[in-house]
């Protein structure tokens, strides 16, 4: 049976999503690309690289992926002439957030196999720039699904500020922070 144009357009959405993810955050080297210091690279040697390795997508098709995600995963420059993934970079780029002051709790979504480990050894943020933490239980839980039955965990933001620890927050409400202790951390009951 044919699939609905519907589902096949939000198929589409989703697989071109995720290569873009890979390539503005982890490989850009992939496609030939190279992002600049903040992780931006223009939009047409994107488009023009995407197109040569066999992943031909349209400007509009991109400002309509990125104007659309619910994640909103990228961000195009006020010209719309520059792309860069708004966090999760393991190659090295300086998105130049600022400091920002936590709302009192943050969210940490996980599959239940991780949580014991996380509670007694803090969330860490492997390869990648900084943990990723939510500012509310429901997208904690979206994200943590992602790998299958989810734990949220509660993250005491307010200690953490208080004790010295830096936060920024990317242009998609993701909150961002190189680690979080063992002792800021509960499991939301």
């Amino acid at each position: 049976m044919p699939r609905d144009p519907a589902e096949t357009e939000r198929v589409d959405r989703v697989r071109a999503s995720k290569l873009l993810s890979r390539i503005l955050r982890h490989d850009p080297a992939s496609v030939g690309i190279t992002l600049d210091p903040a992780g931006w690279v223009a939009v047409d040697t994107l488009l023009s690289a995407l197109r040569d390795h066999g992943y031909p997508l349209s400007r509009d098709e991109l400002q309509h992926l990125v104007a659309t995600s619910d994640k909103q995963r990228f961000a195009l420059d006020p010209a719309t002439d520059r792309i860069r993934a708004n966090q999760g970079h393991s190659v090295a780029v300086d998105l130049g957030l600022p400091s920002a002051v936590p709302p009192d709790r943050l969210y940490h979504g996980t599959p239940v196999g991780n949580v014991e480990s996380i509670l007694a050894q803090g969330l860490h943020r492997g390869s990648r720039h900084d943990v990723h933490l939510s500012p509310d239980v429901e997208t904690a839980r979206r994200v943590g699904a992602r790998r299958g039955r989810c734990a949220v965990l509660v993250v005491d933001a307010r200690a953490m500020h208080s004790d010295g620890q830096l936060f920024s927050v990317s242009g998609n409400g993701v909150w961002l922070t190189r680690q979080v202790p063992a002792r800021y951390l509960s499991l939301l009951s």
